[in-house]
Parts: C-alpha cells; sequence; structure tokens
C-alpha cells in the first residue's frame, strides 16, 4: 500500500499532476521543443514516433537567450530520466544556471525480435527473425531484417527478445591460426604470399599476420579471406 501511494504521489509531482510554490512545467519555459530536438538528434538513425513529456523544474532565476540541453553523467535517453538544461550566458548578465528536467522518452518504432530461441554464434537467418511494434528500450535496437539477416549472433536470444545492434557481429572470413593469403600491391609491383592470421576478423578489419619467413604484418582482410597489405 505504502509503495502504490509512494509511485502516485511520484508521477503526480514529476509529471506535472500537482504544482508546487517555485516549481513550473518544462514545456511551460519554452524547453518541450527543445528537449524534443535533442533527444530525436542522439538517436537519428532510429525511425518511429517519439514522445517526450516533461515533467516540473525549479523556476529559473532569469531568462535565458540559448538555452543548451544536455545528457547528464550516466543518463540514459529512453524511458524515465534526466535531461539537463545550462545557461552559459543569462539575459541578465547574471552566473550561468543549469536544471535538471524530469522527463520520460517514449520511441515507438519497429522491433526486430527473435522469432524462436536462437543460441549464441548462430548465422541469423530470415525465418529466425520477425517484425513486431513496440516500445524502444534502447536506441540501439534493430529496426530492420537486413541489418540482422547474415549477422553472427554474440549470445542467446530468447523467443520474441528484441535484437540490438551490440548482439551481432559480421561473419568472419579469417580465422586466429588459419593459412591465409597475403598480397602487397603498390605501384607496378604486386607480390603474393601465404602467412598464419592471428586474430579473427571480418571484411574490412585489421588481421595480423605471421608470414613464412616470421615477420609481422597488418592488412585488411578481404570478402575472400585474403589480407591486402599496403607497402
Amino acid at each position: 500500500m505504502k509503495k502504490t501511494f509512494a509511485r502516485v504521489l511520484y508521477v503526480l509531482v514529476v509529471l506535472g499532476g500537482v504544482l508546487q510554490p517555485g516549481l513550473l512545467q518544462a514545456s511551460d519555459g519554452g524547453w518541450q521543443e527543445e528537449l524534443t530536438r535533442f533527444v530525436r538528434d542522439q538517436i537519428p538513425s532510429v525511425p518511429g514516433q517519439l514522445t517526450v513529456t516533461v515533467g516540473m523544474v525549479e523556476k529559473p532565476r532569469t531568462s535565458c537567450p540559448a538555452p543548451e540541453v544536455f545528457l547528464p553523467p550516466g543518463g540514459h535517453l529512453l524511458g524515465q530520466g534526466t535531461l539537463g538544461i545550462r545557461c552559459p550566458a543569462p539575459s541578465d548578465g547574471t552566473s550561468p544556471w543549469v536544471l535538471y528536467v524530469p522527463v520520460r522518452v517514449q520511441l515507438k518504432t519497429t522491433l526486430v525480435v527473435a522469432s524462436h530461441a536462437l543460441s549464441p554464434e548462430r548465422v541469423l537467418e530470415e525465418q529466425d527473425l520477425m517484425e513486431q511494434q513496440g516500445e524502444a528500450q534502447r536506441p540501439d535496437v534493430v529496426t530492420r531484417m537486413s541489418d540482422a539477416v547474415g549477422k553472427v549472433l554474440k549470445q542467446g536470444v530468447a523467443a520474441g527478445q528484441a535484437l540490438r545492434l551490440d548482439m551481432l557481429r559480421a561473419v568472419f572470413v579469417v580465422h586466429k591460426g588459419q593459412t591465409v593469403p597475403v598480397v602487397v600491391e603498390g605501384d607496378g609491383f604486386r607480390i603474393s604470399t601465404e602467412g598464419q592470421a592471428m586474430n579473427d576478423a571480418a571484411s574490412g578489419d585489421t588481421v595480423q599476420v605471421r608470414t613464412s619467413s616470421g615477420h609481422m604484418v597488418t592488412g585488411i582482410a578481404g570478402n575472400h579471406g585474403q589480407v591486402k597489405v599496403s607497402p
């Protein structure tokens, strides 16, 4: 009962149900648009319907011609959180001030979720995934099937769980310990040899190779497992 009452009180006070002396809605200060623009600028690659609900803040000492919105250290953009408003140059020439605004940020978008339980190191296929509408919990959610199909899962995923970009990696074209062709190309010459890869690498990744002569070289892994080294 106490927990329920405390939660109701929090919603009323923080999300605007109760106005206390010395407080105002952040939207009344003209900051709603600034806060919404800031959040969208931080997650430009995630499409969807963005809603920023602002709470109450202390009245600033003076107006600010050019407020700056920022994310406090340790803060997060989506869900219930806090954004800061900094005024480096108040209109009356007084010292700078900072306000912290309670916000709820909701991003409704297309989520790519697992259609069944998936094990680590699985190369994803279309039948492993499905799209559904929902609220993003993090800004790095996968919103397009094409961003996941053909990628490798770094960890196990439960059925219905939304995928994040940090759960995926590209397929390795070079594996540690593998013998790989090494090509050195320059102006008017081409040298080919072989060596042992010292690390796993996807196409475009940097890979170190120990050549047959014992030298260590660094190159870029190609689509077919060759390593190209700049002279």
